[in-house]
């Protein structure tokens, strides 16, 4: 896991204020400080800590930073909120060689001899050890002039330990154990430093510069391996590049030792007669490698790429040109033993992108070690989360990073968006036509260049296309009970009238101007983005969002390219130019965080100038602590294929994982390939089936969103009324609509109990090791297991019931015992869904739109077999009076042994609440197979506010 050293960089006093011995003997010292200590270790040679600190941050979090200068620092945390309530009681302990804080729940000790430190639970067990000689690493590095250090630290990790969070990536990895994760933010990757254990604690990593987590070491050119050409000739793969329209024709073959085409820089490494659009290109021959043991091989293209090992194909995948996707290949490889290679690529357009390197086998100590690595840092800081399970693990990292707001009830249900309704009347007519076939829908979404073509940066609407948008809204509003999202963009064209303003005051970064590159919009126009990092800026920039879209009555924000992508396809050296400096510093150290920043401008803008209307983003990244801004995520530009419909499945959970409870792909996928645009009867066909299999999932995931290129993405635009897929996605939304006293109460949690709504299984199972790394199920909400289906002309799929409870099936009621794997039926208008045993599932009417009507009467399926417990959670859904405390809840509760179900008293009030309801109560049990019916008349029970007990009839 441990890097090579690097080179030490020259800088002066910084190398000698580490160095330094202090006037006093050559010994630790421990001083005491609020809510912690600060431990001084002698010097010691190298890179070493000098200063180690660790502060009491709750019950069950404890704060460390190392430094090897002789203090840590105190700059304000971007992620961190500050801590209220009452100090969490600690007690310090020291003996001859080691000093511990302590709470009532955790403990940590800090060896005086190597700064290791040791998390131990109350009965001393060890939950996470530093290893024995602290596994810190401090480099020193200059930026803008300024001295800081990359910043490593390792932890031991035993062999069963399994690894998840870390924000959104798309290589279909559920554990990360062994993986190495790139926190680098991207278009279609999030970075979130927290890692989720399932040993029952995390680690939230206080660092905004990029950072390796994981195995931390850099991938290695293929060059680094033993090669050989396709004619057996050592040193090289054999390159061959041929014609597009006569494959048998080659424009150039040639010795390659490396493929680095991974960005814009390094097109110019092509051969000079290539031209990408006009060719295909193999790479083939064999690879060697001098050790045995797990390799990994990272593959990033746009295109259509394959990869064969040793005649197995390991890589199928097509990705649009002007956006890459990676894989990752795990192999087994024996020392001094060949394997054949193939590489297949048809860049599919003039510009496009692929690259091929590769991970050596963790050896010795370092297969039992995982590590975050980052490239800058003024100390080395993170945050030791405790708990009993997941939850409270996630619950402890909302406690850091700050509570996630309650969503508006209106964005829990269906929204329908397209890359682009190019018109005003076109949004109407799609609006119109929901409302007539009676399609649920609460919120459509206008994307992109609703602006004159020039006028990127100035947010207001082509009079020749939109020419009244106050009336677009209103229209929108009242006649069709929709909520109106817009896209906004941080980013300004050089001739746009907001531009001037922008730059007069130093609010842009300027780079990208001043290297006069273009984007792809026409002819091109020179552009760039504001600074987020700028309290002024921000200020401007939600100044310019309410005068322009919000005073009309925009009811919720898609913040686009918040990575911030500037300029695309650049590589990451370049990209941080494009924003040096940021008003707080080397773009280097806060290259993450942007953001975050862009989404606080927003949340605190809306909050103060509309205090009472819940504000909501969609954005393309996040960081820690997106969630307290109100920020959902989506996961970027995807393509519309198969496998990255099964990517987004483990991409969704890791990301939920991380803390953050709000998250959404593209329903359908993004990008097209050209096939579908025209297509013949049989592709027709497959886009409608992956479609309706990605709209199934969809409806379980937080937010139920779809968007897309052309093809156009409305269901009556998929397939025709009486098609199966075209059913399915009617099934779907409807149920999604029945579910909403559900949804809403998973809302409530989250905010109050800091939940997480969309649960990869080891958040419930993680007793049953079976399921840590299954990577396409997971719970939504502490009831449902939803299983999609991902493989094209699937009619059935295998699954997994974990154990330690039974299942029943949604659609029949059967039920099944857990701990065990059966393959169940999958028609193509039905994905696989069961129901936990002691599950309590509220279902309301059936709406059109979640304010249609109250959620009265509610039916509640009661699935026996085991205790179970549910909260229904109520408030004004629209505005932040939940916050002063007007909401209710009404408690659930099933206890086996009796065969009753309690509705508990009401607790809380609001107003405009339904005082006075009735529960229609259907019950399902083993011998009792009952189907989900909506409309199922249950055994009736009014309920005004009181206790009141149903006995299983």
């Amino acid at each position: 896991m441990r890097i090579p050293p690097l080179a030490p960089l020259a800088v002066g006093a910084l190398l000698l204020a580490a160095a330094a011995p202090p006037a006093q003997a050559q010994q630790a010292q421990v001083e005491k400080v609020p809510q912690g200590i600060v431990v001084r270790l002698p010097p010691a040679p190298g890179r070493q800590a000098r200063t180690i600190q660790l502060r009491v941050r709750g019950l069950h979090i404890v704060q460390v930073q190392a430094s090897p200068l002789d203090s840590v620092s105190t700059a304000a945390s971007l992620m961190a909120v500050p801590p209220s309530g009452p100090p969490v009681a600690w007690q310090l302990k020291q003996r001859k060689d080691e000093a511990s804080v302590s709470t009532a729940a955790l403990t940590a000790t800090v060896s005086l001899r190597t700064g290791a430190v040791t998390f131990t639970d109350r009965q001393g067990r060890v939950l996470l050890a530093e290893p024995a000689g602290g596994g810190k690493e401090f480099t020193p590095v200059q930026l803008d002039g300024q001295p800081f250090y990359a910043v490593s630290q390792y932890f031991s990790s035993p062999p069963d330990e399994g690894l998840y969070g870390l924000g959104q990536h798309q290589n279909g990895v559920m554990n990360y154990k062994g993986q190495q994760v790139d926190l680098t933010q991207n278009n279609t990757e999030v970075a979130v430093p927290f890692l989720l254990s399932s040993r029952n604690y995390g680690i939230l990593w206080d660092n905004y510069s990029i950072t390796k987590a994981g195995d931390t070491r850099d991938y290695e050119p293929l060059s680094s391996l033993r090669l050989y050409a396709k004619d057996g000739s050592e040193g090289w793969l054999t390159a061959t590049y041929v014609k597009k329209s006569n494959p048998a024709e080659v424009v150039v073959s040639r010795p390659e030792s490396v493929i680095k085409y991974n960005f814009l820089e390094d097109q110019r490494n092509f051969p000079a007669a290539v031209k990408l659009g006009e060719v295909l290109a193999t790479w083939e021959g064999s690879i060697e490698s001098g050790t045995t043991g797990t390799h990994h091989f990272l593959l990033r293209n746009a295109g259509y790429a394959k990869l064969s090992i040793d005649g197995k194909e390991v890589v199928n995948k097509w990705r649009q040109a002007w956006n890459p996707g990676t894989s990752v290949v795990t192999l087994e490889m024996v020392k001094g033993r060949k394997y054949t290679l193939k590489l297949s690529w048809d860049p599919d357009g003039s510009e496009s992108y692929l690259g091929l390197k590769w991970l050596s086998p963790l050896v010795g100590e370092a297969k039992n070690e995982y590590g975050f690595r980052s490239e800058a840092g003024r100390d080395l800081n993170y945050y030791f989360v405790q708990g009993a399970n997941p939850d409270e693990v996630i619950s402890g990292y909302r406690t850091i990073t700050g509570a996630v707001p309650i969503v508006p009830r209106w964005a829990l249900g269906f929204w329908q968006s397209r890359e682009r309704y190019k018109t005003q009347q076109e949004m109407l007519d799609v609006a119109a036509e929901f409302r007539r076939r009676q399609l649920p829908i609460d919120n459509i979404v206008l994307d992109w260049s609703y602006w004159k073509q020039d006028a990127w940066g100035s947010q207001e609407f082509d009079p020749a296309r939109f020419p009244d948008p106050d009336g677009l809204l209103r229209t929108l509003h009242e006649r069709d009970h929709l909520h109106f999202m817009i896209s906004v963009w941080p980013k300004f064209y050089e001739g746009a009238s907001t531009y001037k303003a922008f730059n007069d005051k130093g609010y842009l970064f300027k780079r990208n101007i001043a290297d006069g590159t273009r984007d792809w919009i026409a002819q091109g126009y020179t552009s760039t983005f504001y600074d987020a990092f700028n309290p002024q800026a921000r200020t401007a920039f939600w100044n310019l969002l309410n005068t322009k879209l919000f005073t009309k009555g925009i009811d919720a924000w898609w913040m686009d390219a918040s990575e911030p992508d500037i300029h695309s396809n650049t590589n990451e050296q370049t990209r941080k130019e494009l924003m040096t400096p940021t008003y707080l510093g080397p773009s280097t150290q806060y290259f993450n965080a942007f953001p975050l920043q862009n989404a606080k401008g927003i949340y605190e803008g809306q909050r103060t100038t509309a205090p009472n209307q819940r504000v909501f983003l969609l954005t393309r990244s996040g960081y820690a602590g997106s969630q307290r801004y109100a920020a959902a995520i989506w996961s970027g530009d995807i393509a519309a294929r198969w496998e990255d419909f099964k990517n987004q499945i483990p991409a969704g959970l890791n990301f939920s994982l991380s803390g953050l409870p709000y998250w959404t792909s593209d329903i359908g996928g993004f990008a097209v390939e050209r096939r579908y645009e025209h297509p013949n009867a049989t592709d027709q066909e497959e886009w409608r089936e992956l479609q309706a299999r990605w709209y199934q999932y969809g409806a379980f995931c937080p937010l139920f969103r779809v968007h897309g290129q052309y093809p156009y993405r409305e269901a009556f635009n998929i397939a025709p009324d009486g098609h199966p897929a075209y059913q399915s996605m009617l099934y779907y939304d409807q149920l999604r609509y029945r579910l909403m006293p559900y949804l809403y109460s998973l809302a409530g949690q989250a905010h109050h109990q800091n939940s997480t709504i969309m649960r990869g299984l080891v958040l419930d199972f993680n007793a049953d090791p079976a399921t840590h790394g299954i990577a396409d199920q997971f719970m939504f909400g502490p009831s449902l297991l939803v299983n999609p289906v991902t493989d094209y002309k699937a009619r059935q799929r295998a699954l997994y019931l974990p154990a330690g409870t039974g299942w029943y099936d949604f659609y029949t009621g059967q039920y099944q015992a857990g701990g065990q794997t059966l393959t169940t039926p999958a028609p193509l208008e039905r994905l696989p869904l069961f129901v936990k045993a002691g599950a309590i599932v509220p279902f309301g009417p059936a709406l059109q739109y979640a304010a249609e009507k109250p959620a009265d009467p509610i039916t509640l399926y009661v699935y026996t077999g085991q205790d179970g417990q549910f909260a229904l959670y109520e408030d004004e859904n629209v505005n932040y009076n939940y916050e002063k405390g007007a909401f209710a809840t009404i408690p659930l509760s099933y206890r086996e042994s009796t065969r009753t179900l309690t509705i508990g008293e009401r607790q809380g009030t609001f107003p405009g609440m339904v005082a006075q309801r009735t529960f229609r109560v259907v019950w399902v049990g083993q011998g009792r197979s009952v189907a989900w019916n909506p409309d199922a008349a249950g055994q009736a029970v009014r309920y005004e506010g009181k206790a009141v007990t149903v006995k299983m009839d």
